[in-house]
């Protein structure tokens, strides 16, 4: 829907008084300012993080400015020493294969094949974590690693936020 929303307004030069952003890049301006408080001292384990860079959000969205503040997030939330990034990245980081209507269109060895490549990749950065704000690239990435046995744990941007919030109290919102 974002990409919709955005290619839409594009193609058809839909005038507009609002300026239209991923949630990701809002994310990353809220933490710059101040406004939400984050707080990596919750990964006591030292988990290592890395992140899938969605196709439509990235590469034909809105460029490599939302995928560094997919990584400014993903390091305050974690902590910068325990983020390892892919090769390639950004707007030049792979394709996950789960896109286009490719998880709902039945060809699932195709998928799947095609997939190996995002698999290598990310199995490379010997993450624990792989993050992604899109659903389709959660679906595929999960998919991947439980088929090809990976060792990662495939999730949303948000779960880790919500770890790492700090409330106005100055508590933790993720510490037991």
């Amino acid at each position: 829907m974002f990409y919709a929303t955005l290619e839409g307004l594009r193609r058809f030069n839909i005038p507009h008084k609002f300026e239209f952003i991923s949630v990701v890049s809002l994310y990353a301006q809220l933490i710059r300012e101040g406004r939400l408080k984050v707080d990596p001292s919750w990964n006591k384990e030292g988990l290592k993080f890395t992140c899938q860079d969605p196709c439509k959000l990235v590469r034909q969205g809105l460029g490599d400015k939302v995928a560094e503040d997919l990584r400014f997030v993903i390091k305050a939330v974690a902590g910068p020493e325990n983020f390892v990034d892919t090769w390639p990245r950004l707007s030049n980081n792979y394709c996950c294969g789960g896109g286009g209507g490719a998880l709902q269109a039945g060809f699932v060895a195709n998928r799947r094949r095609f997939g190996k490549i995002k698999f290598d990749q990310l199995a490379a950065t010997g993450a624990d974590v792989v993050i992604t704000p899109c659903h389709n690239c959660h679906t595929q990435i999960l998919d991947i690693c439980e088929f090809y046995g990976g060792n990662w744990k495939t999730t949303h941007l948000w779960n880790w936020l919500e770890k790492a919030l700090v409330l106005d109290g100055g508590d933790q919102k993720g510490k037991d």
